[in-house]
């Protein structure tokens, strides 16, 4: 009985394991935001212009992860750096263009309301 839910539904229970890790991660990061500003880190919310004119938080950058490539001049590597987006999946596409080009102190904060 439970191999046949496995086989049947071993797709959704992947995507559910995912997503609880997307969230449980952010609230990690959430957590040590305190301790990233006070080093300096630069908040880069990775939505698109319009997306961050609609709402955003106080203090961050907004570098749209299309530009983020040509614009890395803006984010200082040797501060920590938080990225955000409207979900999270920008941002960990954005963290992993930030580690490829040598920052190292990378966090994926997930929703930019988690920086407010």
């Amino acid at each position: 009985m439970m191999e046949q839910f496995l086989k049947e539904y071993w797709p959704f229970l992947l995507l559910i394991l995912w997503f609880t890790y997307k969230w449980w991660r952010a609230k990690q990061v959430k957590t040590q935001l305190p301790a990233l500003k006070s080093e300096g880190a630069t908040l880069v919310d990775v939505r698109s212009v319009g997306e961050f004119a609609h709402a955003n938080a106080p203090g961050t950058l907004n570098i749209p992860l299309s530009e983020l490539g040509s614009r890395l001049n803006e984010i200082p590597k040797d501060k920590p750096v938080v990225v955000c987006c409207a979900s999270g999946s920008r941002s960990g596409m954005a963290k992993l263009l930030l580690l490829k080009n040598g920052y190292r102190n990378v966090h994926n904060i997930g929703n930019w309301s988690n920086l407010a």
